[in-house]
Parts: structure tokens; sequence; C-alpha cells
């Protein structure tokens, strides 16, 4: 299943900084960790995390130092700060409402026909 674009775009920020919020990661480990979350349905790639990365942290959501690897490569860690953890919030409110809305259309709307069904 393909997760349309937009879809990606509204989720990403509170995904970040929900990731965040279990502890400090570097970009690779926040990729691999959504991959996770999500059974391997959503995979986002460099290009779409690091510029969301550098706009948490100019918006001073999270935070960013250097450290070495055990393999002894450099990697920028990014945690959440006091101001990303009041965004989460904000966000996961905001989310609830979608997600109770959404759930409400759903459950009193007739399900639409698969393909499947359409062709029998």
């Amino acid at each position: 299943m393909r997760i349309d674009k937009d879809l990606v775009a509204a989720s990403a920020t509170p995904l970040v900084l929900g990731i965040l919020a279990d502890g400090d990661l570097y970009g690779y480990a926040i990729l691999k960790r959504v991959g996770e979350l999500s059974g391997g349905r959503m995979q986002w790639t460099d290009g779409m995390l690091y510029p969301l990365l550098h706009r948490l942290e100019r918006l001073g959501h999270v935070s960013s130092s250097w450290g070495t690897s055990e393999a002894g490569r450099r990697r920028k860690h990014y945690a959440i700060t006091a101001t990303g953890r009041a965004a989460l919030a904000d966000r996961h409110a905001q989310w609830s409402v979608v997600a109770d809305t959404l759930r409400q259309v759903w459950e009193s709307a007739p399900r639409p026909a698969t393909v499947a069904e359409v062709w029998a």
C-alpha cells in the first residue's frame, strides 16, 4: 500500500517527536524505527527525514550533538527538547480529534466495495 505524500507529511512531525520522546537517536535509527513501528508499510528516505530534523531543530523542538558509533563513525544524535515535548503534546491532542472523527465517519458510513467484490 502506498501512503499519500500529504498524509506522510502531516504525520512526520508527531512521529519523529514521538520516537525521540523514547530516547535520543541518530537519523538512520529514526528511519529504521518508523519502518518497525509501521510494520514496514512506511519507508522514509534520508531526503525526507533530514530536512524535517533541521526544521525541528530550528524551531527548538529537537537538539543535536555529534557522537561516535561503536564502529567509530561520527553520527549526529537528535534529542527532543522541552519545547518539542510541548509541541508533541499539542500534536497528540490534534491527532486524537482527527482520528476519533475519522473513526466515527468510517464506522457509520457504508464500507466501499473492494475490487474483488465489484468483479464477483
